[in-house]
């Protein structure tokens, strides 16, 4: 994993890489609300963790989370054969058409998909996490006004608690980070707090 800029200090860490080959204590998954796998990310990261993350979100699904896990809300499992000690999948805001204005409500729901994600981390004890772009593919959300969203949640969610101590965002290729950098350093996200 290449590390493209840090920022809040290192708290935040912004890389280029295969999110499936995290090697700290947690990933999050872009999940469907069906948490049974799907496409992009979801889809890689229930295919490196193999059938024990299926069947546990199988359970999931059988159990309290019978209509599918809401948008905004996380939920945490194991990891089958992933590097890290859980998986948290979180559901963010369908935006389909890319070029529609987004609403404080879509806001607001992605704000909490991350801020409910760095909550479990939190319980569990987890020190990192990795979080891929929530809603970015084929939900649609504009890139860099979910940058500026997620920008601020994990700020705010890390100024309030000590952990996660570190959380990376990472990204795919360099050709996603752009987006979120360029909205993090333009200042649009507010304090950057760039180190």
């Amino acid at each position: 994993m290449n590390t493209a800029r840090t920022y809040n200090g290192g708290r935040i860490i912004v890389a280029v890489g295969d999110i499936t080959e995290f090697d700290g204590d947690a990933i999050v998954n872009a999940a469907n609300s069906s948490l049974l796998g799907g496409g992009g990310v979801d889809g890689a990261i229930h295919r490196a963790a193999g059938p024990e993350l299926l069947a546990e979100c199988r359970a999931l699904r059988a159990g309290h989370l019978d209509k599918g896990l809401p948008p905004g809300r996380a939920v945490a499992t194991g990891s089958g054969r992933l590097l890290v000690k859980g998986v948290i999948h979180t559901v963010g805001p369908i935006c389909r058409d890319a070029g529609a204005v987004v609403g404080d409500d879509k806001a607001a729901i992605l704000a909490s998909a991350y801020s409910e994600s760095l909550a479990l981390a939190n319980e569990r004890g987890w020190r990192s996490v990795a979080f891929p772009a929530i809603s970015t593919g084929v939900y649609g959300y504009p890139k860099r006004e979910a940058a500026r969203v997620a920008f601020k949640a994990v700020t705010s969610y890390l100024a309030a608690n000590a952990l996660p101590a570190t959380v990376w965002l990472v990204f795919y290729s360099p050709g996603d980070a752009e987006p979120f950098m360029a909205a993090i350093d333009d200042g649009s996200a507010g304090d950057s707090g760039r180190r």
